[in-house]
């Protein structure tokens, strides 16, 4: 039986964000219940302007729900969410593609329960997360097939939404981080992959037929849900702990010797007793301290201690009687049977790795592409950024070849001013000097018609003095006379330098 060698994974991650919250206002608020049941564009619309602190909280509160740390409010909140969810008929590939790349990360999460799908780190494409919501590609993040997985047309890859083959369980259909361990059962005929556990709940591992000995011996085998064919768990088993036992720690080799004593509690077959036994005991020595490293060759070496007594076995069971040549013919053609099925196995898992990596590799051509479309476009936007910077730095030239003419105008202007300013006030002093000497030269002209208006008075006042000498004066009078003859002959010259023409000697009283 060919061992499973799986690759998937399950992505759930701890990591609640922390994040500073702005106020938005009542109308504005989107809940995850609005989300599950309102149109697409219109929550949409509302998300475009809604702050990314608050889009996180959304994933954040989904987060936490899909954790399951608070009781069955949270469980019935979820199931809430998915009921909503799973009744609406307008959540199709075409109206989600107008969906925020927040609300179908939402959308997602609560479909199909996995909360890998908000986290961060993990950045789906909105392609890859409107095929999951629809059912068309695996919602295992490791996986990520198309749906149905290797083109499958049976019962359970057709009928069942979502379930992939290559790493979902037919019974569960859950997947889970397990690899090369006897917790997953693999059917040898279809490749479908099935628990441990699951298998023994529901009474898939049980005595049958034996595969590969003759007709009337049984042994534990394992009957597969997806084509009701059977595969022996005893080969199974030996590869498996041939194969990984030497790579498991201590708790992994007593975990799977666990699985294994579950498989075969209820054999009948002395094989299989055996295989129950020795793993029984192997448990109970390494509880007692026996290293992991010893009981991984003990286990390895009652393998081969099995193989040796069934080949001896056989032998003895035939070497004393002869073969009937139909019994022979039979017998030579289960061993044709057995070797053509094995190699159909073989072709299969050669076809189905084949399948991966071709898909694989279109996956790396389609990245490529997009590769090297980005970087074409980054190309054309450097481009556009230095045809930009060459305007910008033409315009920041023009710029200053402007500021330095302006500069420069400004540099005349002060000089004009400062020229214009010394003229100014060179006209100024000028002025002044003129109003000064047109305002003395007026002041002189009315003292000199002052003068003269005293000079006729003086003379009016001699005559009449003259006429009154002759008749006798008055001393008084003629002392005012002497004062008003000083004032006259004391008075300032013309501005042109000349002597008053009119002036009287001065004579004695």
């Amino acid at each position: 039986m060919a061992k499973k060698m799986m690759e998937n994974g399950k992505a759930e991650n701890d990591c609640p964000a922390q994040s500073v919250i702005r106020r938005v206002s009542i109308a504005d608020k989107i809940s995850l219940r609005d989300i599950a049941r309102e149109r697409v564009d219109i929550i949409s619309e509302k998300m475009h302007h809604l702050p990314d602190e608050v889009l996180e909280e959304l994933k954040s509160g989904l987060r936490i729900i899909l954790e399951g740390n608070g009781g069955s409010q949270q469980r019935e909140e979820f199931l809430m969410l998915q009921k909503l969810l799973q009744s609406r008929s307008d959540l199709t590939a075409k109206t989600l593609i107008r969906a925020h790349r927040v609300q179908l990360e939402i959308l997602v999460s609560i479909n199909t329960g996995i909360q890998a799908f908000l986290h961060p780190s993990i950045s789906l494409s909105q392609t890859s997360l409107i095929e999951i919501f629809v059912y068309k590609k695996c919602r295992n993040i490791a996986c990520q097939n198309q749906l149905p997985a290797d083109d499958c047309t049976c019962d359970v890859c057709i009928n069942r939404n979502g379930f992939c083959n290559l790493c979902m369980c037919v019974i569960c259909s859950k997947f889970d981080f397990e690899v090369n361990t006897c917790r997953w059962i693999g059917c040898d005929l279809c490749s479908h992959w099935t628990h441990t556990d699951c298998a023994i709940r529901d009474g898939l591992i049980c005595m049958g037929p034996s595969v590969k000995s003759g007709a009337g011996l049984s042994e534990m085998v394992f009957r597969c849900k997806a084509c009701n064919r059977t595969s022996e768990l005893l080969g199974w088993v030996k590869d498996v702990f041939h194969n990984c036992a030497p790579a498991w720690e201590r708790e992994a080799l007593m975990r799977e010797l666990d699985f294994v004593s579950r498989i075969f509690h209820g054999s009948n077959d002395p094989r299989g007793i055996k295989l129950f036994l020795k793993c029984e005991d192997l448990r109970e020595k390494m509880k007692s301290g026996l290293e992991s490293l010893a009981a991984c060759r003990a286990i390895l070496m009652f393998f081969q201690e099995l193989e040796v007594d069934g080949s001896k076995s056989m032998e003895n069971g035939e070497g004393g009687r002869m073969i009937a040549p139909q019994e022979a013919c039979n017998r030579i053609a289960e061993v044709v049977q057995e070797a053509i099925r094995k190699m159909e196995m073989v072709a299969d898992e050669k076809m189905r790795m084949f399948k991966k990596a071709r898909m694989a590799f279109d996956a790396c051509d389609r990245e490529l592409e997009d590769k090297a479309r980005e970087v074409k476009e980054l190309k054309l936007e450097r481009q556009k950024k230095e045809l930009q910077v060459e305007e910008l730095e033409k315009f920041v030239r023009l710029k200053q070849a402007e500021a330095d003419m302006f500069q420069l105008k400004a540099n005349e202007a002060k000089r004009e001013a400062e020229r214009l300013q010394r003229i100014a006030l060179a006209k100024s002093d000028k002025s002044e000097e003129e109003y000064a000497s047109s305002y003395l030269k007026q002041r002189l002209n009315e003292a000199e018609a002052e003068k003269q208006l005293l000079f006729q008075r003086i003379k009016l006042q001699e005559s009449s003095r003259a006429s009154q000498s002759s008749g006798g004066g008055d001393p008084s009078q003629m002392l005012m006379y002497s004062k008003i003859q000083d004032l006259i002959y004391n008075a300032p010259p013309k501005s042109n330098g000349q002597p008053n023409e009119r002036h009287p000697l001065r004579t004695n009283p």
